[in-house]
């Protein structure tokens, strides 16, 4: 068997001290992640955060820098993804907007509500890279091609 992880993104974005976030059905259960997805063929990184995003939450957005890169394996499936996480701004929302299949609603969080969210969280993944963002670490959107 080939191992191949799958390529994912994520966005960060943040206004008033809230965190725009998913509050989707994953693997049967109902979880908070960023907006986040898999790249579709003949699309870059940046295309595909611009695209997950709108699709998941109804925003248009401006990316404008890179948290970090991260590999998670998901422990109830086995599969390893490898997951840019952009930061980006709110532009507008589109609020009539069918949002992407399994996603419930967009909601805007704060971090101390996602912490207490810890338990419903899609992945470790979805706190560690927020408090990584939190902690300063951020990249030029210039170190993804």
């Amino acid at each position: 068997m080939t191992w191949a992880p799958h390529v994912t993104v994520a966005t960060i974005i943040e206004q008033d001290n809230r965190y725009l976030m998913v509050y989707e059905e994953a693997d049967g259960k109902k979880v908070y992640n960023q907006p986040a997805g898999h790249l579709d063929p003949n699309e870059t990184l940046k295309e595909a955060a611009i695209r997950e995003t709108l699709e998941e939450t109804g925003w248009s957005i401006e990316l404008t820098g890179v948290v970090g890169v991260n590999l998670y394996t998901a422990p109830s499936n086995g599969i390893t993804y490898f997951r840019t996480t952009f930061i980006a701004k709110a532009l507008s929302h589109d609020t009539q907007r069918p949002l992407d299949t399994g996603i419930i609603e967009a909601v805007w969080l704060t971090y101390e509500e996602l912490v207490a969210r810890k338990d419903q969280l899609r992945s470790p993944m979805t706190l560690q890279i927020i408090e990584e963002y939190r902690a300063g670490r951020r990249f030029p959107l210039e170190v993804v091609g």
